[in-house]
């Protein structure tokens, strides 16, 4: 066994190989067991080891003091746009460096289609793991009350489910010019 393999800490065997989990998070299980995908479950020893990501470097500057912005990741996945000067002081235990924070949400299309619920105008949402919705435009949250807020109206559509009609996806027509070359 070499220095640099990892062994676990619950029952000593070595730890697996690298994966990335489908939202894009990476992870190292123990080699004494195994994920089953049918129950969703692992089956043996269950220790698993979350990989943090390194913070990507991005071609923007820090509003506030100009240094470069980095894409970083919360321990719970939520991405965010921070200043490369930020950190943490452990023996203090307080914040050093620029403090400015941008966290990144989902995005928001216009459909051309109706609320079925209400007649407004449906939007498509796309959370930042790339889960897509259409949804009321008129749809919110009162971060007060922690209720939501106007038309209920949600559809999640599934992996690869478009929001056209399908004819992005076809060839151009043939005009007549063309046909008769």
């Amino acid at each position: 066994m070499s220095d640099k393999e990892e062994v676990c800490p619950k029952c000593g065997k070595p730890l697996g190989e690298i994966t990335t989990t489908k939202s894009g998070r990476q992870l190292q299980r123990c080699t004494g067991g195994s994920w089953n995908p049918e129950t969703h479950q692992t089956e043996g020893c269950v220790f698993v080891k979350w990989i943090q990501a390194e913070p990507k470097v991005l071609d923007e500057k820090c509003p506030k003091c100009g240094a470069p912005l980095v894409l970083a990741f919360t321990r719970f996945g939520k991405k965010m746009k921070k200043c490369s000067t930020s950190g943490w002081d452990k023996e203090k235990k307080q914040a050093i460096g620029c403090d400015y924070i941008e966290w990144i949400n989902g995005t928001t299309e216009p459909l051309d289609e109706a609320c079925p619920t209400c007649g407004k105008p449906l939007v498509l949402y796309t959370t930042v793991g790339g889960k897509r919705m259409k949804k009321c435009s008129t749809s919110g949250w009162d971060k007060d009350q922690r209720v939501a807020t106007g038309c209920p109206y949600i559809e999640w559509l599934k992996p690869g489910e478009g929001v056209g009609n399908g004819e992005e996806f076809l060839p151009p027509e043939e005009t007549e010019s063309s046909s008769n070359q």
